[in-house]
């Protein structure tokens, strides 16, 4: 297909651009909207192609899709003729270079396909939770309700007592509720039995608690492995100490380590076995100010780069600026929720 023909293809189904107006087009750089056209296939039948820009329709999504799917047969088609006249000496035919052109345009068309996170990934209906002590029925959470959704960091945030662990608990299936639902992904895991909490916690839940809980005769390495050998899919320990900054620890016992160290192992093993959730019970509460800001730094690089949905138990009013979301907890109940729609880095947070 020479100038001539694209311009004839554009004209008819590209409004927006004509293969003349790209000034300083060169082959394989990527243009907004269209893979560039791959130049990994073998270079005895593969030559240097050029691709015009995608027509975009953001008021006809039907239009746009065959569009879209149009400009790609034409791609590949022009393609596949260019390459079959200009190969010399091969025993390829045509089905296999039309099948292989078609695979790296595929190829490069799903790099730009982006997995939407789900809005109300968690959702607590009505929660409530008692606790008898005594004779005296004690109210630790009451008709509790809040939404949160998939790849945020949220803060629950209240005074000793507000209900934010007893939340925390429910969400990590290491407590049950009185009455209301907790739903994850779609599941309540309310119905769950036994059996089915301890496969949540095992697949999709990652705890980090406020004093490590480390096992003090296993080193840094070994806390982590023993964790995971309960874990299908998982990271290994080497390389998830790399991530959080401490892999020359790696045969270190805890005693050996800084409050600060211990509790990145403590993420560490948390973050080991892939989990979806990771849960925060006050994960600075023993930390000085200048390794508590390193921790929360950790913490909220973490949730953002893998896209894990962190919460965080705090009482300190000053961390809520780096949060997605803050849920305030008051006496049992939620109080307020606020957005913060744009999250304030921890570097730049002083209390």
């Amino acid at each position: 297909m020479d100038n001539n023909e694209f311009n004839q293809y554009n004209d008819q189904k590209n409004p927006y651009l004509n293969y003349n107006q790209m000034t300083g087009f060169m082959p394989g750089v990527m243009y907004p909207g269209v893979p560039s056209y791959p130049y990994s296939i073998p270079q005895y039948i593969m030559v240097p192609y050029p691709v015009m820009n995608m027509p975009i329709n953001t008021n006809n999504t039907q239009q746009n899709l065959k569009l879209r799917n149009d400009f790609i047969d034409a791609q590949i088609s022009a393609a596949v003729t260019d390459v079959i006249d200009k190969v010399e000496t091969t025993n390829a035919n045509e089905n296999f270079i039309q099948k292989t052109v078609k695979e790296y345009v595929n190829n490069s068309i799903e790099e730009f396909n982006v997995t939407p996170l789900k809005k109300n990934y968690i959702v607590f209906e009505n929660v409530k939770k008692e606790y008898v002590v005594g004779t005296a029925p004690t109210i630790a959470l009451d008709n509790v309700s809040f939404s949160i959704d998939e790849g945020e960091l949220v803060i629950f945030l209240g005074h000793s007592g507000a209900g934010k662990t007893t939340a925390l608990n429910m969400l990590g299936g290491m407590d049950v509720v009185t009455t209301g639902k907790v739903i994850v992904d779609g599941q309540d895991i309310t119905e769950f039995d036994t059996d089915e909490l301890t496969e949540y916690r095992r697949k999709e839940i990652g705890f980090v608690f406020q004093f490590y809980n480390l096992i003090q005769n296993l080193s840094a390495q070994e806390n982590i492995e023993l964790s995971t050998e309960i874990s299908k899919d998982k990271i290994p320990a080497m390389q998830v100490l790399e991530e959080v900054g401490l892999k020359d620890c790696a045969n270190k016992f805890p005693n050996q380590l800084s409050g600060g160290e211990q509790q990145r192992v403590a993420i560490a093993r948390a973050l080991a076995k892939k989990p979806k959730i990771l849960l925060c019970d006050e994960p600075t509460g023993a930390l000085d100010y200048k390794t508590g800001k390193q921790v929360l730094k950790l913490l909220q690089e973490t949730c953002r780069k893998n896209k894990i949905t962190t919460v965080i138990i705090t009482h300190n009013q000053a961390l809520t600026p780096m949060a997605d979301k803050i849920i305030y907890f008051n006496s049992g109940k939620i109080v307020g929720c606020n957005i913060n729609k744009r999250p304030t880095n921890v570097e730049e947070l002083e209390w």
